[in-house]
């Protein structure tokens, strides 16, 4: 089908990768369990969209130059780094309880979450290298075309999309009533921004491909 091969064992293969955690996982149960559902939700759409563009990067053969330059490689993790602790960093240090100041009335900045998600999604250089080596395995190798990339990556991310909102609704839903509480609030995401710059962390540890 339009050059992908055992496009069965790849939907599964895919859905079992999905449930896994990872950084996304986290990234996005700290924005819920913080600043509630709506929080989550946009994260969750910053992180997929994130997701799409590594799939063109893929399908286009851009991510390519990411494997062969390791200065390219490092460059985008530092940034990724840098970014993720500054974000955890500042949420422990804000002592404002966000998510109390929703219940009393203040929107969430949904423009600002999504960016932040796709942000923390396109300067994670793992994210290609993971569909470089996954997708080939399920692609004609006679096929020259990004078609097959294009179906197999829009496949993966349509069911992250449904895995990531069950998870941004179950976080928000188990610890709505903790963030109603404003001392518990300011935990909530002092434990977020831990959990932000441990992410940082582990990406500082990918080394490039040999």
């Amino acid at each position: 089908m339009f050059g992908v091969i055992h496009f069965e064992v790849f939907l599964l293969t895919g859905i079992l990768l999905n449930l896994i955690p990872g950084a996304d996982t986290m990234y996005i149960v700290g924005r819920s369990i913080s600043q509630g559902r709506t929080a989550g939700i946009y994260s969750v759409l910053g992180i997929i969209s994130g997701s799409l563009v590594h799939t063109l990067f893929v399908a286009f053969g851009l991510s390519l130059i990411l494997v062969k330059s390791v200065l390219l490689f490092n460059v985008i993790k530092v940034i990724g780094v840098v970014y993720l602790l500054y974000l955890g960093i500042r949420m422990i240090l804000d002592k404002s309880n966000l998510a109390f100041q929703q219940a009393a009335g203040t929107t969430v900045n949904k423009r600002k979450i999504y960016i932040q998600g796709l942000l923390t999604s396109l300067t994670n250089p793992k994210v290609s290298l993971f569909f470089i080596a996954f997708m080939p395995q399920f692609i004609d190798p006679n096929v020259t075309s990004p078609v097959p990339f294009l179906i197999l990556g829009l496949t993966f991310t349509i069911t992250g999309l449904l895995w990531c909102l069950f998870i941004a609704y179950f976080s928000s839903y188990v610890t709505k009533t903790l963030r109603g509480n404003q001392k518990v609030g300011q935990v909530l995401n002092k434990v977020t921004g831990v959990i932000f710059i441990g992410m940082g962390i582990k990406l500082l540890q990918t080394k490039a491909p040999s």
